[in-house]
């Protein structure tokens, strides 16, 4: 007798079905795991043995023999523990083979037979859903998999705790209540805006690329406020909507990060350090998980110190930062994660910080601010929206008043102009993905609702020409002033909206 139990694999937030086949056969006494494993599903032999022990069961001294069908795919993970335990239970005759037919299983098991949380349950109850199967899934991610079970299909969800409890719910002895969905509370703390002082351009540039979802780099001396400013923009951004919520929350689960399971309502903002690696920015690694750039998806990246990362690993982003998609090769497989992301990168003009304060320039300036700047590439800085300046704040600005301006009042201004953007671009497409802000639009969607009036057209030629704009630099200019006049409630992009997004625009560093 064979006993099959239906559990998945991932490439990325794609979801493979596997087939965990379990054989108990005459012959020498051994727990054999074959259809290409990896280490951690292969440890699951002695993870599953003790398990079992714990619960008073023994395996029999036969031949165990647990086939991973299809056997050319990789399998990655400890949540193959359990469907390999209940496809021994099965095997033994503990749980009813009919009733196992109708679930995909996924979890991992810790020696006293606990059932511990793993990643990918929510794209794995989707999965589910959509294969007409239930899903027996650890306790901790029920919630996820309730959310994915209401809004994907109306599907059965067991989260029991231990193995013991879900032996007892099949055989009627116990009954495992139904998870119930899970979301990210929105009610907590956020970096208020009123908390800076003056820099009155950059809180403007801040505006506008929370409306229109533009990439912004700040330059500045240290202690001038760039982090400060990045770290409030994700309080002007609007809540993810629910198909985008689905969506972050499908690559944060993978990559094992729902705390809770509890799905994602406040966009992401990812802050990695400036010595991060190339996989770990962009994806990658031993399993080939989502990089920075993936769990920013719909978010926020914030570099900084931005010419201190490796050149490589900045070289890495030009990709996803174009396409919204960010792809690891391997020699077998690709695996894509989504990275449409907003990025804010902030820096210093020079090595020392100082290139516009005389008294305190290092003796190498301005020769060092062309060498320090230089580490941007041309095509990376071509892929910003908006440079602005952040110079240092006078003592006079922070000795006044908190700004009767706070975070409130320009996210609201920030949810007029998304409105008006959704509204604009229902059911456009730019790529694979729909348009949903300004910053998305492209070739004739961006030329249908950005073209300039005759006087706004005339100053957009002529910087095109002073600036040495390329094509994709011309376009988002255009995004921008597109954004602008979202925020202004104007139909038409006027001279006004174009010449402020050239003040946004500036020649590439160390150029």
């Amino acid at each position: 007798m064979v006993a099959r139990i239906n559990t998945v694999a991932f490439q990325g937030i794609e979801v493979l079905p596997i087939d965990v086949q379990v054989q108990l056969a005459t012959g020498i006494p051994a727990f054999s795991v074959v259809g290409l494993p990896d280490k951690a599903v292969g440890e699951s032999r002695e993870r599953v043995r003790a398990a079992l022990h714990a619960l008073g069961l023994s395996l029999p001294p036969k031949r165990i023999t647990v086939n991973l069908a299809p056997a050319d795919v990789l399998k990655e993970g400890s949540h193959f523990d359990l469907p390999i335990a209940l496809g021994l239970l099965v095997a033994l005759g503990v749980v009813p083979a009919d009733q196992m037919a109708g679930y995909a299983v996924l979890g991992e098991l810790a020696l006293d037979g606990a059932v511990a949380s793993v990643a990918g349950v929510l794209p794995a109850a989707i999965n589910a859903a959509e294969r007409e199967l239930g899903l027996i899934c650890p306790a901790a991610a029920g919630g996820e998999a309730a959310w994915a079970a209401d809004h994907a299909g109306r599907i059965d969800v067991l989260a029991p705790p231990t193995l013991l409890a879900l032996i007892n719910h099949f055989k009627g002895a116990q009954v495992l209540s139904p998870p119930q969905p899970a979301m990210e509370a929105l009610d907590g703390p956020m970096p208020d805006l009123a908390d800076i002082k003056g820099q009155e351009t950059a809180k403007r540039a801040l505006e506008v690329v929370a409306a229109g979802g533009h990439n912004l780099l700040m330059i500045g001396p240290p202690g001038s406020g760039k982090s400060m400013l990045a770290a409030r923009l994700p309080g002007l951004l609007p809540p993810l909507e629910p198909a985008e919520a689905l969506e972050v929350s499908m690559i944060h689960s993978v990559a094992g990060l729902l705390d809770g399971g509890r799905l994602l309502r406040r966009r992401p903002f990812r802050d990695p350090h400036h010595s991060a690696s190339l996989p770990a920015l962009v994806g990658g690694g031993l399993r080939a998980r989502p990089g920075e750039v993936s769990l920013a998806h719909r978010g926020v990246l914030f570099l900084d110190e931005l010419p201190e990362f490796p050149r490589q690993t900045l070289e890495a982003l030009r990709q996803p930062l174009e396409t919204g998609r960010a792809t690891v090769a391997r020699a077998n497989h690709n695996v894509a994660y989504p990275a449409r992301v907003q990025l804010v990168a902030a820096m210093n003009p020079c090595r020392c910080g100082h290139l516009d304060d005389p008294a305190l320039a290092c003796s190498r300036a301005p020769r060092c601010a062309f060498d320090y700047q230089s580490r941007i590439s041309g095509p990376l800085f071509d892929r910003i929206d908006c440079h602005v300046d952040v110079p240092a704040v006078a003592a006079s600005d922070l000795a006044l008043p908190p700004p009767a301006e706070g975070s409130a009042a320009v996210a609201a201004r920030v949810a007029a102009a998304r409105a008006v953007q959704r509204d604009r671009y229902a059911g456009t497409n730019g790529g694979a993905a729909p348009v949903t802000c300004n910053a998305e639009a492209d070739g004739e969607v961006l030329a249908r609702v950005a073209t300039p009036d005759e006087a706004g057209q005339q100053i957009l030629s002529q910087a095109a020409e002073r600036l040495r704009l390329s094509a994709r630099g011309y376009h988002r200019v255009l995004r921008v002033a597109r954004t602008l006049a979202d925020l202004d409630g104007a139909e038409a992009v006027r001279r006004a909206h174009v010449a402020e997004a050239l003040s946004y625009r500036r020649i590439a560093p160390g150029r």
